[in-house]
């Protein structure tokens, strides 16, 4: 049997560092004035990589708050424990994934085609977050 709550601390404390130094690049790059990020052409890049940042941080919490919600709450364990899991680890990487690939080459204005990522991902998110919430019950 697979440790559900192991596995999603690890994960949500891993994504929390990588999207957390994905949002110290991209304030770097602000304060360097760099204009691969900066410029007004750019603005499509960088509202993407800010939503990666943004999403990514995210997810990486709701994946630690998960794992609590097993730990502290045994009896609230779906039977569809592993369904939620592969359902919520797919959405914490085609997200942020999404957005940041969609902003590393876009066309006047348009995000490129890695955004196309994002809509799945959010239906897992949606779908995650559902059976979770219909899995936690009030006390006996």
């Amino acid at each position: 049997m697979t440790d559900y709550s192991t596995k999603h601390l690890r994960f949500g404390w891993w994504t929390l560092l990588v999207f957390a130094a994905l949002g110290l690049t991209l304030e770097s790059l602000s304060g360097f004035k760099v204009a691969a990020y900066l410029d007004v052409s750019n603005d499509t890049r960088r509202l993407l990589w800010r939503l990666a940042h943004a999403h990514g941080t995210l997810l990486g919490a709701i994946n630690i708050l998960f794992a609590l919600t097993l730990r502290s709450a045994p009896q609230a364990a779906p039977a569809n424990v592993a369904r939620i899991s592969s359902a919520l680890v797919g959405a914490t990487l085609l997200l942020p994934i999404g957005f940041f690939l969609g902003g590393v080459v876009f066309y006047s204005g348009d995000p490129g085609i890695g955004v196309l990522l994002v809509p799945p991902g959010g239906v897992l998110l949606l779908v995650a977050i559902f059976w979770i919430a219909r899995s936690v019950r009030g006390g006996r």
